[in-house]
């Protein structure tokens, strides 16, 4: 165990996370020239084309340091982006110390608090990187003195490096062999595995990765899961070089993989506790702290015969993404599907995408509304992540919306348009902390107005310089109405919003007129209405096809024109009664586009 050495790499979107891994391979894998390419660790197509990493990678490398002994590195690539945080924090509880990578030329980002933060509550050693020091933008005396200033940790024994080059690699390594402690404990003892991550395969079953925190585990062991008390036998164990190493024996303090025919979706869930079947464990390990998500939006498969296998890929992916939660829900206009709940847009783009070229399922994704607190007239408190599900109007004392702790690193020189940008949110100026070449400003801004494309206009007016990080902080009290969409008097469940009463005339308006651009005629008027309540905000129709009945009749008494214009009347009001209205996918998400055209763009202020 003296000689394992357990840990993360953690940084901001972009600071090069990947690249250092893959000099980790390099300098200490098993893979030769042909086999080696640019973001070894990113295995899915989404990962490479986005140039993110999304799901977190174990390695184990065996490095022999200058001082002549074999060490065991067993390290996790994390992601970078906030809606994958959760990701961040269960890989981190598999370790003992973390690389925090910064990019020379961009300095500290909010995410990199963030992550860094997260490593400091779990107590571990953290050893700071800079990062990209051979580009000619790369300013290093700046960085640290960011690192220590805004960090707030001792930066004098930073390594400079450069993945691309490989320089400084080696040093790297060196300091995580002197400075990472090695694992704790017992392994005499009873055997306690956490299971830091599952995902499912078609031939094996559940494959979970796990750490081994006290005892060994085996090959053909009998082990219990300690949560479900179901037991079952160690088929293959072994560990990841990146490619999947079968091995006899997982020794304690050791990160590997554990497949034993679990077919059961939910048999091993992420941050369980593995015990054996005899002399088990009696007290399970801490788990991890279940994340709340940030977002919610239906999702209903286009074709309703694929429900069944909608819900099997759903209950797959919440098992290799487990901050994605979904329920069940029913909707008059797209029928069965399920409201799922996300870490923010991106999250909700990725697992699109992957429904989509995994599981060859096309979806309807409706707009996304974030969870609101209700105080009902009988004192009551609800939480409703569906504005179609709100209680009448004259039930509600008063709706609670959820507002988010906002950390924003921008250079002083953008501070004025972030400002009004922030204000214009509805965001509340808590702190305003000026650092020499950055401004760390602290907002209060309401969840929904974060989501509706707050990061895409901060990274615009700021030219991609600014970075933001949010947590949810509270729900407070706001004068939000529910929105509510007609079409032909009939109320689309799946299109109500909640809306702030400031701005709800003018969103009501945009949005008749998107959906007035996107729905295609028939051969009756179509009534597009924005209400609250009983109250009609905005109005538009589509107009009808029309056919001229009158065109043959070129003589004749007038009374045969009208005759025919009245039978035609009467079939287009027979036509509106029992015609159905098809939405087209891009209706659903016209909602989320509403702000970004036609409003006041800061940055040309």
């Amino acid at each position: 165990m003296d000689k394992i050495r357990n840990f993360s790499i953690i940084a901001h979107v972009d600071h090069g996370k990947s690249t250092i891994s893959d000099r980790f391979i390099e300098l200490c894998g098993d893979f030769n020239t042909r086999e080696m390419s640019e973001q070894i660790l990113d295995s899915m197509d989404i990962e490479r084309e986005r140039g993110i990493t999304i799901k977190a990678q174990n390695v184990t490398l065996y490095y022999k340091s200058l001082d002549k002994e074999l060490y065991q590195l067993n390290f996790i690539d994390t992601p970078g982006h906030i809606d994958f945080s959760y990701e961040v924090s269960r890989s981190l509880a598999a370790c003992e110390g973390a690389l925090l990578v910064i990019d020379a030329s961009q300095g500290v980002e909010a995410q990199t608090l963030a992550n860094c933060y997260t490593a400091m509550e779990m107590n571990l050693k953290i050893i700071p990187i800079l990062n990209k020091v051979d580009l000619l933008t790369a300013d290093v005396n700046r960085s640290i003195q960011e690192i220590e200033s805004i960090i707030g940790i001792n930066a004098t024994d930073i390594i400079c490096c450069s993945a691309k080059t490989g320089f400084g690699i080696k040093n790297v390594l060196e300091s995580v062999v002197r400075n990472i402690p090695p694992p704790i404990g017992d392994p005499d003892t009873s055997l306690q595995a956490l299971i830091i991550d599952s995902w499912f395969d078609n031939y094996l079953g559940v494959i979970s990765l796990i750490r081994i925190k006290n005892g060994i585990l085996k090959k053909n062991d009998e082990i219990k899961i300690m949560s479900t008390k179901k037991t079952y036998r160690v088929e293959k164990i072994g560990i990841f070089t990146p490619k999947r190493l079968e091995k006899d024996t997982l020794f304690c303090g050791e990160v590997g993989w554990l497949v034993c025919s679990i077919k059961d979706l939910l048999g091993a869930p992420v941050g369980d506790t593995i015990t054996t079947k005899y002399n088990s464990s009696i007290v399970p390990l801490k788990g991890f702290k279940k994340i709340k998500p940030r977002m919610y939006a239906g999702l209903f498969p286009i074709n309703p015969s694929e429900y069944e296998m909608f819900r099997n890929a759903l209950i797959k992916l919440s098992l290799n993404d487990a901050s994605l939660s979904y329920e069940p829900e029913c909707s008059t206009s797209l029928g069965f599907g399920f409201r799922c709940g996300f870490l923010g847009l991106l999250h909700m783009e990725v697992i699109q995408e992957r429904l989509e070229r995994e599981y060859n399922i096309n979806i309807i994704i409706t707009a996304p509304n974030v969870i609101y607190e209700v105080l009902t007239t009988q004192n009551t408190i609800l939480y409703v992540e569906n504005p179609s599900k709100l209680p009448p109007p004259q039930n509600i004392k008063e709706l609670r919306e959820p507002i988010a702790d906002c950390n924003i690193l921008v250079p002083r020189k953008y501070i004025g348009m972030v400002i009004a940008l922030c204000i214009e949110k509805r965001g509340i100026q808590i702190s305003m902390i000026f650092h020499p070449n950055q401004i760390e400003l602290r907002y209060e801004i309401p969840m929904s107005e974060i989501i509706l494309n707050f990061f895409d206009r901060l990274k615009s007016i700021t030219h991609g310089y600014a970075s933001m990080e949010y947590s949810f902080k509270c729900f407070k009290a706001s004068n939000i109405v529910c929105m509510d969409i007609l079409i032909n008097k009939e109320r689309v469940d799946t299109l109500s919003c909640i809306v702030h009463k400031e701005y709800v005339s003018y969103r009501g308006k945009e949005f008749v007129k998107m959906l007035q651009s996107l729905l295609p005629r028939h051969q009756f008027d179509i009534t597009i209405q924005a209400a609250i309540g009983k109250r009609i905000i905005a109005s538009s129709t589509v107009k009808q096809f029309r056919k001229n009945v009158i065109e043959k009749c070129y003589g004749g008494d007038v009374s045969r024109k009208k005759k025919l214009l009245e039978k035609q009347k009467k079939g287009k009001k027979r036509l509106k009664q029992l015609g159905n209205i098809r939405l087209p996918r891009e209706a659903f998400l016209s909602i989320l586009n509403m702000g970004k055209k036609n409003e006041k763009r800061i940055d040309d202020l």
